[in-house]
């Protein structure tokens, strides 16, 4: 006849081992989730200090350049303002700034391994902030058309998670304008329209497939499409001939979400 005490016993003994076994998966997950946060904030703060540095390196004013004739002198010295930054990394075509946001970022461009920097550091380290990038179809310099530029929505506000911002027609009242610098030209660029649309599917708009304009049909299309879409009305549109800049970042509201800041240069007074 078996023991019943020792059936307990055994009972006992099991529950004892799923207990420690259930106390130590605990504590492994809060370890694991303790680290992921830790990670998370030491890159957030290692990402920030990094754009830090380089915004500053990209206000520096070059040495043995006055005041005087600033128009020209700022021209004649852009390259200088931004040469330290291409050479630490040639992978560099500009440099974009929105006031109002934490936007304020160097601009890169690898048309051979278009998304590189996705995930990578102006340094090429790995990043899960990444660089603001431009499209592998569009030109910088030339310019084409449309510069598309992406750039991650980070839950810090950072890199263009500022395009929000734009959700609220007051803001844009108070911010007209976005800064685009080529290591060649400095320029001012003219919001035109903010609108949200989807990516990989077939409903939403594909803004990022337009560089170049065949035909002026084609550009006003594309200009009309995106004014179509608008949060709000700006009175501001482009024709054929102006060059565009097209912001795009990810937007949370809806599966495959992007939003998008479209903007035409400024002609020179």
């Amino acid at each position: 006849m078996k023991d019943p005490n020792c059936k307990n016993e055994k009972n006992l003994n099991i529950r004892k081992r799923v207990y420690s076994v259930g106390i130590l998966i605990c504590f492994l997950v809060f370890v694991i989730s303790a680290y992921q946060i830790i990670r998370y904030y030491a890159s957030a703060h290692k990402a920030d200090e990094e754009f830090a540095q380089l915004a500053e390196m990209a206000e520096q004013q070059p040495e043995g350049k006055s005041g005087t004739d600033e128009n020209l002198e700022e021209k004649r010295s852009l390259l200088e303002r931004y040469r330290q930054l291409s050479e630490q990394n040639n992978d560099m075509a500009g440099w974009i700034a929105i006031d109002g946001t934490q936007i304020n970022y160097p601009v890169m461009y690898t048309p051979d391994d278009p998304d590189f920097y996705l995930k990578h550091s102006f340094e090429k380290e790995y990043s899960d902030y990444g660089v603001p990038y431009i499209a592998e179809h569009c030109d910088p310099e030339k310019p084409s058309d449309n510069v598309i530029i992406y750039g991650h929505h980070m839950k810090n506000g950072s890199m263009f998670a500022g395009l929000e911002e734009f959700e609220n027609k007051n803001f844009y009242e108070n911010h007209k304008k976005i800064r685009f610098d080529t290591l060649t030209e400095i320029a001012e660029y003219e919001i035109i329209t903010v609108f949200k649309t989807t990516v990989y599917d077939d409903t939403g708009f594909k803004y990022y497939l337009f560089a170049n304009a065949e035909t002026e049909k084609e550009f006003t299309e594309y200009v009309e499409q995106c004014r179509k879409l608008a949060l709000y009305d700006t009175g501001v549109s482009a024709k054929y001939g102006d060059k565009l800049l097209t912001l795009s970042t990810c937007e949370y509201s809806r599966d495959n979400g992007r939003l998008v800041v479209v903007a035409k240069k400024a002609v020179a007074e």
